[in-house]
């Protein structure tokens, strides 16, 4: 279990889908596995000083891929979606 807000949020997950959503106030990370909607939203308050309205998260299985001649699996993680009010933003770099 993380122990540090740091450790709940892993990074920004940039992307051009995630990129649109930021326009309209939703933001997109890759969270610890272990973590739930209730730490994710305490993470986003103390680290970016903003309060979210709505929490979703979304598992990423790992997926079947084929490259070079050999079999491999990509890894699956775990998305969260933090919902703003308007007009609230968070940067980032």
């Amino acid at each position: 279990m993380p122990i540090f807000k740091k450790d709940i949020i892993i990074k920004p997950h940039i992307t051009e889908k995630s990129n649109f959503l930021n326009e309209t106030g939703v933001y997109v990370f890759k969270v610890s596995d272990d973590s739930n909607k209730i730490m994710i939203t305490s993470a986003i308050k103390k680290l970016y000083k903003v309060k979210p309205v709505k929490v979703n998260i979304i598992n990423i299985p790992p997926s079947r891929i084929f490259l070079r001649g050999k079999r491999g699996t990509t890894p699956g993680f775990k998305k969260a979606l933090v919902y703003l009010k308007k007009g609230e933003k968070i940067e980032i770099a």
